[in-house]
């Protein structure tokens, strides 16, 4: 066996033995991790992306803690349920075996056991949104980009979330949004589906590092007028237009595909 097979975390393809809804639901999990780490949002192995299996609503898919994002592939995802068991795993190349992040599992059913709406998780530990975390003034809402957060949630830091003690306030603190910012940690996007919740992550990125690109100019910075910010807030709510992420999904499937097809394994 070779090194480079191990260090991959190879697996047989698990699609003969799994329904046709959770294999599709397991690609654009695995597309998902991969965007993330072509778009510059990784963390090493830390961080996590969850979804629910669907027609399965007590499961969810996560990646198996050891691999880098680039590497995981449909197959390699772990099944796990509200308690953090491994309902299913593959059998890795050299029998390594991978757990599940504790924080990954504690955020990610918090959030999956409250909200049954919510079928896609996001946490990131990005340069950007670390740095934004920090900041009292939070997200300011001073671009087109931003405004869309204009009413983030904001989840204060209370250590590593490994405690399922913590789950209740970090529900209460994303309230009805699908964003918000773990002060001195990092983001958090939830949605309906992978494409959307993804869009969300991509746009609440590309906010902080704008945020901290102008800040950085040490020159006063633009305040839009309330009412203009709460028009364009409203206008980026699904309910007003079409579910944002959901147009671009398939032309990111196809630029994966382009690079490296192996996230459908």
């Amino acid at each position: 066996m070779s090194v480079h097979a191990l260090k991959t975390g190879k697996v047989a393809n698990l699609r003969a033995k799994v329904s046709p809804e959770e294999w599709q639901a397991r690609v654009d999990l695995a597309a998902c991790y991969r965007l993330t780490d072509l778009y510059e949002m990784t963390d090493l192995i830390a961080n996590h992306i969850s979804v629910r299996v669907p027609g399965e609503p007590d499961h969810f898919l996560i990646n198996a803690y050891g691999l880098l994002y680039d590497e995981i592939t449909a197959s390699s995802l772990l099944k796990i349920d509200h308690d953090g068991n491994i309902l299913s795993k593959p059998e890795f190349v050299g029998g390594v075996e991978y757990g599940v992040n504790r924080a990954g599992f504690v955020i990610h059913s918090a959030i999956h056991m409250a909200k049954p709406d919510v079928n896609c998780v996001i946490h990131t530990h990005t340069w950007a949104g670390m740095a934004v975390s920090t900041m009292e003034c939070g997200l300011l809402p001073n671009t087109q980009t931003s405004m869309r957060f204009a009413k983030i949630s904001y989840h204060d830091y209370e250590g590593v979330v490994i405690d399922t003690k913590l789950r209740e306030q970090l529900v209460t603190d994303l309230g009805d949004n699908n964003a918000m910012i773990l002060r001195s940690h990092g983001l958090l996007t939830a949605a309906k589906t992978i494409p959307e919740a993804f869009n969300a992550m991509h746009r609440l990125e590309l906010s902080c590092k704008t945020q901290i690109a102008a800040m950085s100019c040490n020159t006063k910075l633009i305040e839009v007028p309330a009412d203009v910010v709460e028009a364009t807030y409203q206008n980026y709510q699904p309910q007003v237009r079409r579910p944002f992420g959901v147009l671009d999904w398939p032309a990111l499937l196809r630029k994966l595909d382009r690079i490296d097809p192996g996230f459908r394994d």
